[in-house]
């Protein structure tokens, strides 16, 4: 198994908020970030259960907001993945503890054991399990370990909000714990620092696409990072792509991602479809700029990527980009996207 966890609502499209009840309430859409990002580190580090975490930050409105979450899910294998939603519920301002829940269509079992670890971490009623077949994310995530969507409590309950504050640790230990299947730790073991998952930036207002950070590389017979029939994710044939491929196949593997010519200058991004659709990623005639070291190429989309992990790695490049830009695995680089028509000037 592995899991996929994402904050609801987005940086744009904010969910709901108890603050305007009193400085002791919370905002849905910052804690529940703090949550999955944590719970995200307890998984991998003290569980070893692989795990991405996806944050919206580009959609204005909610049905973006809710295909954006959905893709960034469907992205990953079907095959052993367990989505996962963090939410927080909202009723009414009052100072009554209201309690948690979880949400689910076919993970009953795993939405009762959630609810019941996260309601003992915060000493706050156990409102259970319970079915919701028509919330998109729910019913439209394929992972084929189903999906559940916790709310974590009510932001607008002034003993909830005090819980919480009190035991952050206790939450995110009891989450973490109970998707791995495992009691949760009265504290969590020493473990060495890693560093902030960086911001991302806002992109300049005379692009759709922008990216900052560090970069890694990836594609060709020489990747075994990929496996040997992984494929890409907007080509589905050689055919539609010669630009990129070399001639024949790597002798022992069958996807495109091993088939990607290394001299060729790609890259992946984590691309927001809704704003570049993968018709426009596509088109051999619009380009990226890459940027890096006072260098600066064009470069073919290729790919989404590289997924959300600890790195928080903005960029995969073929080498032959790494090599012409001058970086190396972890080096900044910077992606417009479509490079401007004086990118070269």
């Amino acid at each position: 198994m592995f899991v996929v966890i994402s904050s609801g609502h987005g940086k744009y499209i904010r969910g709901a908020s108890g603050k305007p009840c009193g400085s002791w309430g919370v905002d849905e859409v910052d804690e529940a970030r703090r949550i999955v990002d944590e719970v995200a580190d307890i998984l991998e580090d003290d569980y070893g259960i692989e795990t991405h975490v996806f944050h919206d930050d580009t959609s204005h409105d909610q049905g973006t907001n809710l295909n954006t979450i959905v893709a960034a899910h469907n992205k990953h294998p079907q095959e052993g993945r367990l989505d996962v939603s963090v939410h927080w519920n909202a009723y009414e301002c009052t100072s009554k503890p209201m309690g948690v829940e979880v949400l689910f269509i076919t993970q009953e079992e795993l939405a009762r054991e959630v609810s019941a670890a996260l309601s003992g971490a915060l000493g706050l009623p156990d409102r259970g399990p319970k079915s919701r077949p028509e919330l998109k994310f729910l019913n439209s995530t394929t992972g084929d370990e189903g999906a559940i969507l916790i709310e974590t409590a009510f932001c607008d309950s002034q003993a909830d909000c005090a819980a919480y504050r009190d035991r952050y640790s206790e939450t995110c230990m009891a989450i973490a714990a109970s998707l791995a299947g495992r009691e949760a730790p009265v504290e969590r073991p020493e473990r060495p620092e890693r560093p902030e998952r960086p911001e991302r930036p806002e992109p300049p207002s005379d692009t759709m696409f922008y990216a900052k950070g560090t970069c890694s590389w990836f594609g060709g017979p020489e990747d075994d990072g990929v496996a040997s029939d992984e494929g890409l994710a907007f080509f589905y044939d050689p055919r539609e792509c010669p630009h990129l491929m070399l001639p024949e196949q790597p002798s022992g593997t069958t996807g495109m991602a091993r088939r990607l010519d290394p001299g060729i200058m790609y890259l992946a991004c984590r691309w927001d479809y809704d704003v570049t659709p993968k018709e426009m990623l596509r088109d051999q005639v619009r380009k990226a700029l890459v940027v890096a070291k006072g260098k600066r190429f064009l470069a073919y989309p290729a790919d989404w990527g590289p997924h959300e992990q600890e790195t928080g790695r903005a960029a995969d490049l073929s080498p032959a980009l790494m090599d012409a830009l001058g970086v190396t695995t972890d080096d900044i680089v910077e992606v417009y996207y479509p490079a401007p028509e004086d990118a070269l000037a």
